[in-house]
């Protein structure tokens, strides 16, 4: 049977359906809410989605008819991706009657904003996490506000705010609680089976209709940039100036959303976010979760994938050191053809990665450590949330009874062009005694292994530097006489 083409994007925007037969690959959402749609409640602060202004909810039906609603950054996500999402932008909250949402009128009563520019994003960041959890913790509440920056009011009054929204009510009021049926039914109306399809040439936009249709087209249009995501990509066009197109977004794709745990492995689509990923792995692999919750904002791990922060090859990527100490392999798919190989041999040099034209990461396999094994992962930031890594050092060890090395894995991102295994230092710790002056010696090795650069993160010594600490405290934490480092308040209390 042929496959249908469908030459509109299809969305719904508040409670208006929309369709759409001309849309630029590389146009953002926020762009077309404020410029054609003239919903200035959108602001952009930053255009790189850091510091959430532009800040919007997506609802998404999940696979067994679940509407999950997300914030997202407006400025970064591009208009492609939302076939068959329900977009709801601030206009949105308040009920006809002109009553204000109990979000927005607790940011009113404990004076939670002051110029109000950045108000908007953080009421659909704290509507969004309302709705999840209408009592939240104020750990829950600063995590979804990770996103989210304000210049003048302070933040005290806005914590305050939202910890007192469930006490103003409102639930039978809320839209999107009222409407919930009635939107799934919209949304499952407007799913039609069809890839579409807008634009000629360079200029063409794809959302394939299925994975299937996805490894077709990618094999016959090799040079169109893959966008799942765009929490990188989006900066390509907002702040490089990018040529991206063409474009095929594979964020519907649910045969890429599969997340799995089966004998002793973890496997991951593609297509998980960071949020949808976070819980599995944490349950698994505990040391893992507290790096995902510093990736970007919560606006951004809703948006960013595991598999695209391995396909784009950025030597700074946080998870690839990570998942490289741990053993990880992926699956790599071209047209009806699939691979596995190790991570670690993924990546060939700066922009370069071991993937043929056509071809593309289908499912990341992160084995489980076993029993005994010791891991830990470091993130060093010039600020502790929502920051790009200078160095980060992730290491995976085994010990025999008599406290010698028999196994150990030393990754490291941000200190080459590549996320890159630390071989010499291993060689040095390998058949040792784990103590204090058998990790004396391997620091030395460094060098031997890596030569960092200077750049506005950091410098070549403070990295080089860092790096050698990293193992010290990865030391110090697996000994039995050391206590873990403590690296925020909730992780000391």
């Amino acid at each position: 049977m042929p496959m249908t083409i469908r030459s509109e994007l299809r969305f719904i925007l508040n409670g208006q359906n929309v369709a759409l037969h001309d849309v630029a690959p590389d146009q953002t959402l926020l762009d077309w809410l404020r410029l054609s749609r003239s919903l200035k409640g959108t602001k952009e602060g930053c255009a790189e989605g850091d510091c959430g202004a532009c800040t919007v909810l997506v609802g998404r039906l999940t696979p067994s008819d679940r509407l999950v609603y997300e914030g997202v950054n407006a400025c970064i996500r591009f208009l492609g991706s939302l076939d068959g999402c329900h977009v709801v932008t601030i206009e949105h909250l308040a009920p006809s009657d002109n009553h204000l949402h109990p979000v927005q009128q607790a940011m009113v009563d404990f004076h939670g904003s002051q110029c109000g520019f950045c108000t908007p994003g953080f009421v659909m960041s704290l509507y969004g996490l309302w709705m999840q959890t209408p009592n939240p913790t104020d750990q829950q509440i600063e995590t979804a506000l990770q996103g989210n920056l304000c210049r003048c009011t302070g933040y005290e009054p806005i914590l305050r705010a939202a910890r007192s929204i469930s006490s103003y009510g409102g639930t039978q009021n809320d839209p999107l609680l009222v409407e919930r049926e009635t939107m799934i039914a919209r949304l499952k109306a407007l799913q039609d089976g069809a890839r579409v399809e807008i634009g000629e040439g360079r200029g063409r936009l794809v959302v394939p209709a299925n994975l299937d249709d996805f490894a077709v087209f990618l094999e016959a249009t090799p040079t169109a940039t893959v966008v799942a995501g765009s929490t990188d990509v989006g900066l390509w066009v907002t702040k490089h100036m990018r040529d991206i197109t063409p474009v095929v977004f594979i964020a519907g794709l649910q045969e890429l959303k599969s997340l799995t745990v089966k004998d002793g492995s973890i496997s991951i689509g593609a297509g998980v976010t960071y949020s949808e990923a976070i819980e599995t792995v944490s349950q698994h692999i505990p040391e893992f979760g507290p790096l995902i919750a510093r990736i970007g904002g919560q606006q951004v791990r809703n948006m960013g994938t595991i598999g695209g922060n391995i396909a784009n090859g950025s030597p700074i990527g946080d998870t690839p050191p990570a998942l490289i100490a741990l053993g990880a392999s992926l699956t790599l798919r071209k047209g009806a053809i699939r691979r596995t190989i190790a991570l670690e041999d993924f990546f060939i040099a700066y922009g370069k990665q071991d993937r043929q034209p056509g071809e593309f990461v289908e499912t990341v396999h992160i084995p489980i450590p076993a029993s005994g094994e010791k891991f830990a992962v470091y993130k060093v930031t010039k600020r502790r949330d929502e920051d790009i890594t200078a160095t980060l050092g992730a290491f995976r060890m085994t010990l025999a009874d008599d406290g010698t090395v028999t196994e150990i894995h030393i990754a490291y991102g941000g200190m080459a062009a590549t996320p890159k295994r630390a071989f010499a230092v291993e060689k040095a710790l390998l058949g040792q005694s784990w103590s204090e002056e058998t990790v004396e010696v391997a620091m030395e090795k460094y060098a031997e292994d890596y030569s960092p650069l200077t750049d506005m993160r950091a410098t070549a010594d403070y990295r080089a530097l860092a790096a050698k600490n990293l193992l010290l405290r990865f030391y110090l934490e697996t000994t039995s006489h050391a206590t873990p480092a403590q690296v925020s308040r909730y992780e000391a209390a």
